[in-house]
């Protein structure tokens, strides 16, 4: 008995399939290629306002990729000659008021600070100072917060309490959470200028 083996034909559906495949792959890494990035952030705004009579704008901006943040602020209605409480909050909603605004922005899970320590929340900024007539006009840089990346402060909010901030120095465990910076008195969304 003889038994005849059929040999197939090597088909050209797998060069096909493998054309079509690396033809598809192509496109891909040329459409991403093309894809703009976002375009890098320099300026934010934030009108702050409350149940206070405090309002005013802050504006933040940043002119190098990882460098500081210049923060520059024009307030009014708050306390004569009087230090209040200046941070930014992890969240951007407002909708029960500077209450709904969370806590203080602290992605590294740090007690909180003065701007100046190593030890502080990303949103530690101090104290705001305001002149005999409830006024403050004030310019400072900080090197933690960022108008880009991952832990950008867009959409986020400021919050400008009643009383001073001690600094996380007031040797008690509210202290290290909150500055016992007291009551909201003003707030507003950080947005794109």
């Amino acid at each position: 008995m003889e038994y005849s083996v059929q040999r197939k034909q090597p088909s050209n559906r797998g060069w096909w399939a493998a054309g079509a495949l690396a033809s598809l792959t192509l496109f891909a890494f040329w459409k991403l290629s093309n894809v703009q990035q976002p375009a890098f952030v320099n300026k934010a705004v934030v009108v702050l306002k409350g149940d206070s009579t405090a309002t005013g704008t802050v504006v933040f901006t940043q002119t190098t990729s990882g460098g500081p943040v210049t923060i520059k602020g024009d307030l009014t209605g708050l306390r004569a000659s009087a230090s209040q409480g200046f941070h930014i909050h992890q969240a951007g909603d407002l909708t029960s008021g500077c209450a709904s605004a969370g806590p203080h922005f602290n992605p590294f899970a740090k007690n909180h600070g003065a701007p100046d320590d190593s030890d502080r929340h990303v949103g530690d900024l101090g104290n705001i100072h305001t002149d005999h007539t409830g006024g403050a006009s004030f310019e400072f840089e900080d090197s933690e917060i960022s108008l880009n990346g991952p832990l950008s402060i867009i959409g986020r909010a400021v919050v400008l309490h009643a009383d001073a901030d001690d600094l996380g120095r007031g040797g008690n465990p509210e202290s290290l959470k909150t500055g016992n910076a007291g009551a909201r008195a003003a707030c507003g969304v950080i947005g794109l200028s």
